[in-house]
């Protein structure tokens, strides 16, 4: 071995027993800390973001930042671990059963509160700014939701009911949408300003969405593949500890070829629950998933403390008049998207009146959006009186609003979701 290979060997060897200590610390702070906080009638995983921002850049100037950037870089393989259980989870709820009990409905609401979303916000933002590239990927970040509060809320309450089952449909299916809008909305935005950059010539409009298009039907290829080698391999499985094996296994290569094929790990693995749920018997999915709910608790906790450790607090004031636009413009079209869409679906009233309450949380889907327009968008467009080109002045912009809103959709989405449950009458009494 090299002796720059033994000295890297020696850092992380160095670094792990850190790595190690605050993990167990974490995982105990973050779970008193949740217990107090659900006595508040809060959710736990509100407790758990507060530990993870406590001890995060935020407080940096306090001496209190734990959870430092290559430490958050190290447990970064957990943030995608978690995603993929999470999809895993909604995609083995999403039977075709259950989906046509709920009916034509679903779709109408999925389709409804995705495009209102897109269309009130860029409509809204293109009012304030006159900046119609901008506008377009403010509106396309809207649709993009974060399913992991809405199912963590639905697993420490154990909420069951048609809302529960609209939700896990919702949120499961929505990001497929949203990545849509947003390749062709970003296509539209990136030919204004290639006609407005001198001497470039525009690549086409259709050859734009090629990449987005790849990335939504490799995902389903992917995850499709991987679901039904899932369901043949738990025909011969017994016992739930080697179930338990069998499928993290699977989540754990659905998450890898995601991420090394540069796909959405969120569709794959909804993509792998979803073929299990439709091609084994009722008994043998609850088998299969008995084992996961004893470790998603932990997957949480893990989790959330880390969202918590990347909210980066001091970016609130960055705000201005375009963010608070953003957050009311969001929440009013994925609300009134989602009633409207329940209206022409003629689903149940419970489902009518708070089904948009309970995917207002937006994270980690956003935020990888908004890093691919400060790099696709990079010199493009006219230059400014100030030397910086139009597309960079969009990806600096879009960046730090959607970071910031990011950090209120993260507080507010599950608390929502929750009252929303409970207004529902879906919520496990024994657990609030």
């Amino acid at each position: 071995m090299s002796a720059p290979a033994i000295e890297h060997a020696a850092e992380a060897a160095t670094g792990l027993p850190q790595l190690f200590t605050l993990v167990g610390i974490m995982l105990l702070v973050c779970f008193y800390v949740g217990k107090l906080v659900k006595k508040t009638s809060l959710p736990s995983l509100i407790g758990y973001m507060l530990v993870g921002a406590l001890f995060g850049p935020s407080f940096k100037k306090f001496g209190l930042e734990l959870f430092t950037e290559s430490i958050q870089d190290s447990l970064s393989f957990i943030t995608q671990m978690a995603l993929g259980f999470v999809a895993f989870s909604i995609g083995t709820e999403l039977s075709m059963k259950s989906l046509k009990r709920l009916g034509n409905g679903i779709v109408w609401i999925i389709f409804s509160e995705s495009f209102a979303a897109f269309f009130v916000v860029t409509g809204i933002i293109y009012l304030i700014s006159r900046d119609l590239p901008m506008a377009l990927i403010f509106g396309s970040m809207a649709p993009a939701s974060a399913p992991a509060g809405t199912v963590a809320i639905i697993h420490e309450y154990k909420a069951s009911g048609s809302l529960t089952q609209a939700l896990y449909a919702v949120v499961g299916f929505d990001d497929g949408l949203a990545i849509i809008i947003f390749g062709f909305a970003a296509a539209i935005s990136k030919s204004l300003l290639l006609a407005e950059t001198p001497g470039h010539v525009s690549e086409g409009f259709f050859l734009m969405l090629k990449a987005p298009t790849i990335e939504i039907l490799l995902s389903i290829l992917v995850g499709t593949v991987l679901g039904f080698v899932l369901a043949q391999l738990v025909r011969f499985v017994k016992n739930s500890r080697d179930m338990l094996i069998i499928v993290f296994a699977l989540i754990t290569l659905g998450t890898g070829l995601s991420m090394m094929w540069h796909l959405s790990l969120i569709l794959t693995n909804m993509v792998v629950g979803f073929v299990l749920i439709n091609t084994r018997r009722e008994a043998l999915v609850h088998k299969v998933s008995a084992p996961l709910l004893e470790i998603m608790p932990l997957i949480f906790v893990l989790f959330f403390c880390l969202a918590g450790a990347h909210l980066h607090l001091a970016a609130l004031p960055s705000l201005g008049i375009i963010g608070i636009a953003y957050i009311l413009g969001r929440s009013g079209g994925l609300i009134g998207g989602a009633r409207l869409g329940a209206v022409f679906g003629h689903v149940e009233d419970k489902i009518k009146k708070y089904v948009g309450l309970g995917i207002l949380s937006q994270a980690g889907v956003a935020i990888g959006l908004a890093l691919i327009v400060g790099t696709e968008f990079s010199g493009l467009g006219a230059i400014g009186e100030d030397g910086i080109a139009h597309g960079d002045l969009i990806g600096t912009k879009v960046i730090t609003t959607i970071t910031a809103t990011c950090i209120v959709f993260e507080i507010i989405g599950p608390i929502l979701a929750k009252y929303a449950l409970g207004k529902a009458g879906e919520l496990n009494k024994a657990t609030r």
